[in-house]
C-alpha cells in the first residue's frame, strides 16, 4: 500500500496542509508509538479527527520508541506502523519524528487543536504551552480501559 498519507519532512507536511488552511481547515495533532494498533488507538484517532478537519498524526520513530518503552520495543519498525496508521480513515497526515517529544514539531506547525490520551495531565502534554500561545486549544480524549499495546504483549507472552 502505497504511503501517501507519510510526509517525508517537514517542509512537505507544511505543504500539504497550507491549501487546506487557506481554505480555512482547522489541523488537529496528536502523537504515539502506536505499536500494535488496536481499538483503543482506532477509536482515540477518530474521536481526535473529530475535533477538527485534518487530522495530522507524529509517529514516534523506532529509536524513540526504544528510549521511550524500553528494550524490545517497537514491536513493529516505523514503516510498517506508518502502513497501518495511513489505512485509517481518521489520519488524514502522518510523519515520522525521532524525539522523544513532539515539541519541536508541533511548535512549527501550530496546530488548531492538540490532542492527547486522558492518562496526560494537561500540563505534562508536550507542545501544550506553544499551542496555547497562538491561540489553538488542547484537548485530552478518554482511553478506552483494559487495551493498551502493553497489556496485548503481556497476554501475548503470557504473562
Amino acid at each position: 500500500m502505497p504511503l501517501a498519507k507519510l510526509a517525508p519532512d517537514l517542509a512537505a507536511l507544511e505543504a500539504a496542509l497550507a491549501p487546506r488552511r487557506a481554505a480555512g481547515a482547522r489541523v488537529v495533532f496528536t502523537n504515539g508509538c502506536f505499536d500494535l494498533l488496536h481499538p483503543g488507538h482506532v477509536r482515540y484517532l477518530a474521536a481526535a479527527r473529530a475535533l477538527g478537519d485534518v487530522l495530522v498524526v507524529g509517529l514516534n520513530g523506532d529509536a524513540s520508541v526504544r528510549r521511550l518503552k524500553g528494550p524490545g520495543r517497537p514491536v513493529l519498525r516505523a514503516e510498517e506502523r506508518a502502513e497501518v496508521l495511513a489505512g485509517l480513515a481518521a489520519v488524514d497526515h502522518l510523519i515520522v519524528f525521532e524525539e522523544d517529544t513532539p515539541r519541536a514539531l508541533i511548535a512549527a506547525l501550530g496546530p488548531d487543536v492538540l490532542v492527547k490520551g486522558a492518562d496526560w495531565a494537561e500540563a505534562d502534554i508536550a507542545g501544550r504551552e506553544e499551542t496555547l500561545a497562538r491561540g489553538g486549544r488542547v484537548e485530552r480524549i478518554d482511553l478506552v480501559p483494559g487495551v493498551s499495546t502493553s497489556d496485548i504483549i503481556r497476554r501475548i507472552r503470557g504473562s
